[in-house]
């Protein structure tokens, strides 16, 4: 800490970004006994009057002596005006924010231990910029990041004594997506099942975590598309039961056929194949890849959004079934979306219905 005046933590992700906050902030505050001399501030604004609020406020705690001698440490967090919103791009914001900078730079670091931790942040502008050249500076991967997410699920599952096998990892990311909070969470939940010093597998993931990255109604889907009719009426039993509605449950099933119909496609032109890591051969170099203009989010629709070790593992699960039997399939689940409109107080019996004309055969 005795080469820069501060510490700087920033990145995409404020999950992160506050979770190593919390732990460089436990480390300065150890230093200091009296408890006066350590003081926490919201960095959140929603306007530039908020931002002045935030910014005086620091000025205010930075430049007030302790009351026992010794030294200080203030943390501003959650600061969210250095990013590229209307508020952070504000002149009235950027000016505020030359006048942290010079404030910054004006610290004492053995006088106050100085801690700001921002999510996200526009790194093009001078102040990130300045920080990085000046502060103790830390960027911390974003939550698009597949490997960044993957690092935070091993750390949580090491911090808590078990071990997540590869499968497992990947499985986990591919049905809790982007979500870092989730991640960490689904982690806890998946240790506190296993045995002790078991290892988290595939298996267990498949079991106990939702498929939130899809919105996917998950048992339904991998009943229907395993080929299994008793188990789909049974999942389609256990959802209405409980109070569902039959709309997400099509909507699943025409996501995952719809992914469905453009592996088959392209494994039927030699473009693809299924092996040990997934579709292989599936990337945006495809010449295929360039058809799909415009769809960079994760999407359905777009076969090349997709993790291509989950969408080995959804077209490796059972048998993959003809081009033809799949586009029938589309074409049931738009009846069944119909059928339901015509009758509302019969949704189950509707994707009964459905189930079996697609399954029984």
């Amino acid at each position: 800490m005795s080469d820069h005046p501060f510490v700087f933590i920033c990145g995409a992700d404020d999950f992160l970004v506050d979770r190593l906050g919390k732990e460089k902030f436990a480390t300065l505050a150890r230093d200091v006994e009296d408890e006066f001399s350590r003081e926490v501030l919201s960095g959140f604004a929603n306007n530039v009057g908020e931002v002045e609020a935030a910014i005086n406020r620091f000025r205010e705690s930075v430049q007030t002596v302790s009351m026992f001698g010794g030294k200080r440490v203030v943390w501003l967090k959650d600061v969210n005006f250095l990013a590229d919103t209307v508020t952070g791009r504000a002149e009235s914001t950027l000016k505020l924010v030359e006048d942290l900078q010079s404030l910054l730079a004006g610290i004492n670091p053995a006088e106050t231990a100085v801690l700001i931790t921002a999510a996200p942040v526009d790194r093009r502008r001078s102040f990130p910029k300045w920080c990085e050249k000046t502060a103790d500076f830390t960027l911390v991967g974003g939550s698009d990041d597949g490997e960044a997410l993957a690092g935070v699920a091993l750390a949580e599952a090491k911090a808590l004594g078990v071990t997540l096998t590869p499968d497992a990892a990947r499985l986990l990311l591919a049905k809790v997506g982007a979500n870092t909070r989730l991640v960490v969470e689904e982690v806890r939940k998946l240790a506190t099942y296993v045995d002790d010093g078991a290892p988290i597998e595939e298996s267990h993931v498949a079991e106990l975590t939702p498929n939130v990255a899809e919105g996917d109604f998950f048992e339904t889907a991998e009943a229907f598309f395993s080929g299994d009719l008793k188990w789909t009426i049974a999942a389609l039993q256990r959802h209405f039961f409980t109070g569902g509605d039959a709309r997400p449950v099509l909507s699943a099933l025409q996501n995952r056929n719809r992914i469905l119909i453009q592996v088959r496609a392209l494994l039927d032109a030699g473009e693809v194949s299924l092996g040990r890591r997934g579709l292989e051969g599936l990337s945006n170099s495809s010449p295929y890849a360039a058809r799909f203009t415009g769809a960079t989010e994760k999407s359905s629709f777009n076969l090349f959004t997709q993790n291509a070790w989950y969408v080995g593992k959804l077209a490796g699960a059972g048998r993959l079934p003809p081009l033809k039997q799949l586009i029938d399939r589309q074409q049931e689940f738009i009846a069944a979306f119909e059928g339901i409109v015509a009758r509302p107080r019969e949704q189950e019996e509707v994707l009964r219905e459905m189930a079996t004309r697609c399954l029984a055969a």
